[in-house]
């Protein structure tokens, strides 16, 4: 299989990660448009996440906040946003990076993007089963691999969402399957190029 030297994966995750980014701004800037709200899940651990440390004793991997209602002082920045919200009563001030991000949904459109490990490859002779890293912990009874770790990013899974069919789309004459409704012609590639 060909090395994908380009890296679209990693493209594409910096990609979804400045959409998350534009639509807090828009939050911080104009407030919550309608019914709009955002859960967003984040590695409690990751490198410029600062949380209080009794919340960090709560949640040791990962934590979802949920921007609806309750949150005050949305700054976005370059690589992270602040936010202000209340746990238990008490205010507490939050600093999440986008790197750290590993899930984020508005339900209100539906709308969900769902960030996961992949490795690094390491040259030209990984194989294509190497370039994705499970994000599950691996038993202690299985042996431990003896290369060096690679550094790993993320790449995003968008969540698929169902669109109702649309009332004005014709359907597909019966007559030719190649030829819709509307008069048009599907053509196929090789068709298309011999032109």
């Amino acid at each position: 299989m060909a090395v994908d030297h380009i890296r679209y994966d990693i493209l594409a995750q910096e990609a979804l990660r400045g959409v998350v980014q534009t639509v807090l701004k828009d939050a911080a800037n104009n407030g919550l448009p309608g019914e709009h709200h955002f859960y967003i899940t984040f590695d409690t651990h990751a490198d410029g996440v600062r949380l209080p440390s009794r919340l960090l004793a709560q949640f040791p991997e990962a934590m979802t906040i949920v921007l609806q209602h309750q949150f005050w002082d949305l700054v976005i920045g370059d690589t992270s946003f602040e936010v202000g919200m209340s746990f238990g009563g008490i205010p507490e001030r939050l600093t999440v990076t986008f790197a750290s991000i590993k899930e984020f949904v508005d339900p209100s459109v539906p709308f969900g993007v769902k960030f996961e490990q992949i490795a690094e490859p390491t040259g030209a002779t990984v194989a294509p089963t190497a370039t994705t890293a499970s994000t599950a912990p691996t038993p202690a009874s299985e042996p431990q691999p003896t290369a060096e770790p690679k550094p790993t990013r993320t790449t995003p899974a968008l969540a698929a969402v169902p669109q109702p069919a649309s009332e004005t789309a014709k359907p597909v004459s019966d007559d030719d399957p190649q030829k819709p409704a509307s008069g048009g012609e599907v053509v196929s590639l090789d068709r298309f190029r011999k032109k």
